[in-house]
């Protein structure tokens, strides 16, 4: 049940061009302390956009220029996957989640 939530509201941010925000206040209320400073707040929150934005404009980089994702787009894609599902079973490994 919470995993559908979570893919409609996943959805309907993406439709809304807020997928990255919606993202970022997911995790300024799992992992912020709600005492932190604006500063550490702001600092984080741009942290977190840097991060989708290298992500995203690597993706865009190294895709191939054909309109069809090519063979090899699908396998940068899957290495992609895979380091991001390594990170966060080891984030949720660190954090008891």
């Amino acid at each position: 049940m919470i995993r559908d939530l979570v893919e409609k509201l996943t959805k309907e941010a993406s439709d809304q061009g807020r997928l990255i925000e919606v993202g970022w206040l997911s995790l300024q209320l799992a992992a912020i302390p709600e005492n932190a400073s604006q500063v550490q707040i702001d600092s984080m929150r741009e942290a977190f956009f840097a991060g989708a934005q290298h992500l995203f404009s690597s993706i865009m980089t190294v895709l191939d220029p054909e309109s069809e994702p090519t063979q090899a787009d699908l396998n940068r894609m899957a290495m992609i996957q895979s380091e991001l599902e390594e990170f966060i079973k080891q984030y949720k490994s660190k954090h008891n989640l």
